[in-house]
């Protein structure tokens, strides 16, 4: 059986991933954008620091209980990085496409984050909070790349 510290490990590790993924996305999505999507590039550029800092704090908490961190991606973050980079081949680096992309891998650190604060993963309190402040910024940048979506025609 696991125990709380064991559980936290695990949920912390899978959120660094994640964010590494997110970082790693944001990073490739705004190099297949144009020199007239300045705007968007400073949102992505915002994004995968937000996720750089969240990966600091969750691997110093890693750190904190003595745990082994995680450095690399999920599978399904790679996955989804080459599905971004197909797409923009394919559209010829469209906006609202990129955008569309871009939104499925908020979605899912969303649900990842969702998925982190449910009681039976028995995270340590501090973990816990850790994890909501983060889920906050996560949240807010998922709605900020949808209402971009949206706008476009």
């Amino acid at each position: 059986m696991e125990t709380t510290t064991e559980k936290s490990l695990e949920v912390l590790n899978d959120l660094i991933e994640i964010n590494n993924d997110r970082i790693d996305g944001f990073t490739r999505a705004g190099k297949d954008l144009g020199e007239g999507d300045i705007d968007l590039k400073a949102v992505f550029e915002q994004f995968a620091s937000d996720s750089r800092q969240n990966v600091q704090e969750l691997s110093a908490a890693v750190g904190q209980i003595g745990g082994e961190l995680e450095t690399g991606n999920t599978v399904t973050g790679t996955l989804h990085r080459a599905w971004i980079d197909v797409k923009a081949t394919f559209t010829g680096h469209d906006r609202k496409a990129i955008l569309s992309e871009c939104e499925r891998g908020e979605d899912a650190i969303k649900k990842a984050y969702r998925d982190a604060l449910t009681e039976d993963n028995g995270l340590l309190p501090e973990h816990s909070a850790l994890i909501a402040t983060q889920q906050q910024v996560i949240n807010e940048g998922h709605d900020t790349i949808k209402a971009l979506r949206d706008a476009q025609v």
